[in-house]
């Protein structure tokens, strides 16, 4: 076993040397050494993240398991892939319970997590993600919250619990409410699901919205394009639920989307998307 996974390490690792060479001089090599780089250093840190969740388990202290895996992720991975961020507004993060809600782009969503994943937070992921090996069971340990999409009385009981912890321990949530990556060329948003203000009217806590500029010019999938360069984020005030009901939510989706897409329009970014000549 352990030999398997020496020689997959050698493998890999000559893989992303031999890449990363190419890519001084070719666009598609430093695309993928750099992807491939993500992934490692993803399937390392959720690796670690086992053993931070178990250590902080042991301490009392499993809230923060999330918040020091992501940021060690952050630290050892933006100067492989040369991305940086701009945060402004950093200090709402220290809202404390609410619902931090985000724009969901692309892979580099990972890599924002590691840089405004609040402490004493747990963020929500479809259910499947539970069975990777090592980020499955690092999210299980640190108190993931795992959302079934095809079952309506499952994905209830998991916002129940995190509206239990929401209540008793302060602990906040962290949520995409697109629900999928968007893959944008262009600032934008998709539409919102509504489960997460659902959550944040019932918990009475308020909704912290973070926006997130279009990354294309940095990574699109698309064109093989994973260049290195800025990111702006901005944290945005915290909007209060206290005093709202069921009735209310639509009308909040409605104003949270649109405040969000005003500050991505903002921010702009983006890439033209030129069709290939035949």
């Amino acid at each position: 076993m352990f030999r398997l996974l020496g020689n997959l390490l050698i493998y890999y690792l000559a893989a992303t040397m031999t890449l990363s060479l190419i890519g001084q001089v070719s666009k598609k090599a430093r695309f993928f050494s750099r992807l491939l780089s993500c992934y490692f250093l993803l399937m390392t840190c959720a690796a670690y993240g086992v053993l931070a969740s178990v250590v902080l388990r042991l301490a009392g202290r499993k809230s923060l398991a999330q918040w020091a895996t992501a940021r060690a992720f952050k630290t050892v991975v933006c100067p492989a892939v040369g991305v940086e961020f701009k945060v402004i507004g950093e200090e709402k993060l220290n809202t404390r319970p609410a619902v931090f809600m985000s724009n969901h782009q692309a892979e580099l969503d990972l890599i924002i997590l590691g840089k405004v994943f609040p402490k004493h937070c747990s963020v929500t992921a479809k259910r499947s993600l539970k069975y990777i090996p090592f980020l499955g069971w690092f999210m299980s340990l640190s108190g993931a919250i795992f959302i079934d999409r095809g079952n309506r009385t499952s994905a209830i009981a998991a916002f129940d619990a995190a509206i239990e912890e929401m209540n008793e321990q302060k602990q906040s949530v962290f949520i995409f409410p697109e629900g999928t990556r968007s893959y944008l060329a262009k600032p934008g948003l998709l539409p919102f699901k509504k489960g997460a203000f659902h959550l944040a009217v019932q918990a009475g806590v308020p909704i912290v919205p973070i926006v997130v500029g279009n990354y294309a010019h940095i990574l699109h999938l698309k064109s093989l394009s994973f260049e290195s360069g800025t990111i702006e984020i901005r944290v945005l005030d915290p909007i209060p639920t206290k005093g709202l009901t069921s009735a209310d939510v639509d009308e909040l989706t409605v104003r949270v989307r649109e405040l969000m897409l005003k500050e991505i329009l903002a921010i702009g970014g983006g890439i033209d998307e030129k069709p290939k000549l035949k």
